[in-house]
């Protein structure tokens, strides 16, 4: 049987613990055997209050020493807050053997990437965090694009329901992927789903505060599909190029091409939708003369090509 420990703090999210613990328990149901053994622990073995709930736990840091697999749930994005309430269980996790699987579910990376475990190390979080956990872990390899990694006994999932993801994973790791298949399924949930840059939003959300790039931003968002002229946006600003792309970056921290491409995208992603637009119609509708450079450019900042996200749209 695999002892696997879910840790539950103040910080943990309900939906997070939830969904760990009824992965595992449906894997046991499925497999017919209780091939999982799940519990629950704290820094001290008391019940934890999350918010929506007060939580039992069966133990404190010392029932988890023993664990197969330590999951460390998702605990929001409130991070120095979480950081500085669990301090103690910090060393307890760099001391843990290489033996032991540990795993950290969205934003509980920190927890881990804190006590040192994922120095040089392949890891993730949720894609809006990375940010901030590079700046923080630099010696941490983080792929902030990857829905989970693995390096050795390690593993990370990115956001909310990458956490899935990664249980999924775990349960065809220990038990076969015949079971994590059906507990996917029992779950109504894909499996492989990519890459976290298909869920991250493709345009800012700044810009329109300043005055003079704001009303660019809208001639742009109209105008997606003809030519950057660069001299003309810059008329339209009144002012000079090269105050225009200065200005441009720090409302957007883009330049105008690269709003633009991502503009035309996001534009793309709405016209898929229509299944009566061929791939060339909706190049050429968001401004693109050819479907090679349209589909290279959608799968670069999508992490799919324009096909693949047409089909999958259309599965039931």
């Amino acid at each position: 049987m695999i002892r696997v420990a879910l840790f539950v703090c103040p910080q943990t999210v309900c939906s997070s613990l939830a969904t760990a613990d009824d992965a595992f328990r449906l894997a046991n149901q499925l497999a017919g055997e209780p091939l999982f053994q799940v519990q629950r622990f704290s820094c001290d073995g008391r019940p934890v209050d999350i918010g929506m709930a007060e939580v039992r736990v069966d133990g404190d840091l010392a029932l988890a020493e023993t664990a197969d697999l330590v999951v460390l749930t998702a605990t929001g994005p409130a991070v120095e807050k979480t950081l500085a309430a669990n301090q103690s269980l910090l060393p307890w996790l760099a001391a843990r053997p290489d033996s032991q699987q540990l795993a950290s579910l969205c934003s509980s990376a920190f927890l881990l990437a804190a006590s040192g475990r994922l120095d040089g190390r392949r890891a993730t979080t949720h894609w809006a965090l990375a940010p901030a956990f590079r700046k923080r872990y630099p010696q941490v390899r983080l792929e902030p694009d990857a829905l989970l990694t693995e390096d050795g006994n390690l593993f990370c999932s990115g956001g909310a329901q990458a956490g899935l993801d990664l249980c999924l994973y775990l349960i065809g790791w220990h038990g076969g992927d015949w079971l994590a298949q059906r507990v996917a399924g029992a779950m109504v949930f894909e499996m492989q789903r990519g890459r976290q840059s298909r869920f991250a939003p493709l345009l800012p959300s700044t810009g329109n505060d300043d005055p003079q790039i704001g009303p660019v931003l809208v001639w742009l968002q109209r105008n997606l599909a003809e030519p950057l002229d660069l001299e003309a946006l810059a008329a339209r600003a009144h002012c000079s190029s090269r105050t225009l792309l200065r200005r441009f970056k720090v409302a957007t921290g883009l330049t105008p091409n690269a709003y633009l491409q991502r503009l035309r995208i996001s534009a793309a992603q709405t016209a898929l939708r229509n299944p009566a637009r061929s791939l060339e119609q909706v190049a050429a509708q968001v401004g693109y003369a050819d479907r090679a450079t349209f589909a290279k450019l959608f799968k670069q900042l999508c992490g799919e090509t324009p096909g693949a996200f047409r089909r999958r749209l259309r599965q039931p």
